[in-house]
């Protein structure tokens, strides 16, 4: 009896959706798992910048979801309040770039 091996390769192509995505406060609720007021006072202390003029209107895009993401884990698991969060969140992006010029050379 002779024994066949085969091999199948499978491409999987794809995109990255947080970048192209746009989302309204209550979808953004869903995806961060976090409560409306929260995300509302996250806005009013400048962690996210939606666009749009008022709650109703707002667009989130995948920079502001990924922030609402960390943003919950910070509150959850460090149980930080609002104005804690914000400069966690500076600080976070502070050392982001930081890392970026060292990486370059600058």
């Amino acid at each position: 009896m002779t024994q066949i091996n085969t091999t199948n390769i499978t491409w999987i192509e794809g995109s990255v959706v947080e970048n192209e995505v746009h989302m309204s406060i209550v979808e953004l609720s869903h995806a961060a798992r976090t409560p409306q007021e929260l995300i509302m006072s996250w806005v009013t202390e400048g962690v996210l910048s939606p666009t749009g003029s008022s709650p109703e209107d707002w667009r989130f895009g995948g920079e502001s979801l990924r922030r609402a993401k960390t943003a919950a884990h910070l509150t959850h698991d460090l149980d930080l309040n609002v104005p804690g969060v914000a400069l966690a969140l500076d600080l976070l992006d502070e050392i982001a770039t930081l890392r970026a010029r060292l990486k370059r050379g600058d």
